[in-house]
């Protein structure tokens, strides 16, 4: 009892907030999302840095009623900013997996799936030579700072406790959400093109050619044009993550600016 006495109840509610904001957000990032990655390092890495943030979190009394259900609807709103900063990261990488996705069902790829560490299912080939350039290009780009600097705003602009669903944030997380076809279209739109004059062009040799057997000849010939097109279509990736990261900052700002109340 005289240990349980030494934990201020206010102090040990404030870190289970912190705690429960940065573990939701750290957990989305593609890294630590992954199934391979051991789960005791993804709590000790989620405590760690909920110890260092809750250092610095103000703490205000007024806003921790003693019942239950309020504090655990606070709980919630925690989860929620933590949620919606990591879901604009998430559709980032989604619309490279997409591009993979649809470069692989052009090539004929559909059908070669290889397991996904990451997430424990079969996914395509392109699909994750796609995912970890995109992942390392984010990397190289520090892209990872970013995310440490908004988990630090986040406190700063959305108290613990001071989380408003605000009615501009759904919009901003929409936009996010229509940017993911729009970049799976930028990165596979070059080898779609390509695959569709080869696709075009072998349609002529069996219209004016019929003896030559298109079929045998067809499926290598995708695929080794679609794998050097797609090496070529590799700086879009890197092109079109710079193009993220860069007003990623501002779009985590402005939304942590909207939970907070606007």
């Amino acid at each position: 009892m005289e240990l349980l006495d030494l934990i201020d109840p206010i102090r040990f509610r404030t870190f289970m907030l912190v705690l429960a904001r940065v573990s939701v957000f750290l957990f989305l990032f593609p890294i630590f999302s992954s199934s391979a990655f051991p789960n005791q390092l993804k709590i000790g890495l989620a405590l760690v840095l909920a110890l260092l943030f809750y250092t610095v979190v103000p703490v205000d009394p007024a806003r921790f009623p003693r019942d239950i259900p309020t504090f655990g609807l606070m709980l919630g709103a925690e989860i929620l900013v933590g949620f919606t900063l990591g879901l604009c990261l998430r559709i980032f990488f989604a619309g490279v997996q997409m591009a993979g996705e649809l470069i692989g069902f052009q090539v004929g790829f559909s059908m070669i799936n290889v397991m996904d560490p990451q997430s424990g299912e079969n996914v395509s080939i392109m699909d994750q030579i796609g995912y970890w350039v995109c992942l390392i290009i984010f990397l190289v780009l520090n892209g990872h700072h970013i995310i440490i600097m908004s988990m630090i705003d986040s406190f700063e602009l959305v108290p613990v406790g001071g989380f408003v669903m605000h009615a501009a944030i759904p919009p901003r997380v929409m936009d996010v959400a229509a940017g993911l076809f729009v970049d799976a279209v930028k990165i596979s739109a070059p080898v779609i093109a390509v695959l569709t004059f080869v696709n075009t062009g072998f349609g002529l040799v069996a219209k004016f050619s019929p003896q030559t057997n298109v079929m045998i000849v067809a499926f290598p010939v995708k695929i080794v044009v679609g794998l050097i097109f797609f090496a070529m279509t590799l700086p879009i990736i890197a092109i079109v993550s710079r193009d993220y990261i860069e007003p990623c900052r501002k779009l985590f700002l402005a939304l942590l600016f909207y939970m907070g109340g606007g």
